[in-house]
């Protein structure tokens, strides 16, 4: 059961949805709307003080600048 991200074409709210089921409607969190696109979703590993896949500098607490564990709630 993969994670997959989405964007609501409706309000433009991005958010990311565990799916059981290829036929299942996914619906925007935010609004409640059905008109949603499936995200490109890009792969990353961490490899020593880098993410592989992306050329991001690793930091100890998140992105750079943010102290957020959770690069989601910052876009990182």
């Amino acid at each position: 059961m993969p994670i997959y991200e989405y964007v609501c074409n409706a309000c433009g709210e991005e958010f990311e949805q565990l799916v059981f089921s290829q036929e299942e409607v996914i619906k925007c969190r935010s609004c409640g709307s059905a008109d949603t696109t499936k995200k490109m979703s890009a792969f990353a590993l961490k490899c020593g003080n880098r993410f592989v896949g992306t050329g991001k500098k690793a930091s100890s607490g998140g992105c750079a600048g943010c102290t957020s564990t959770n690069c989601s709630s910052c876009g990182g």
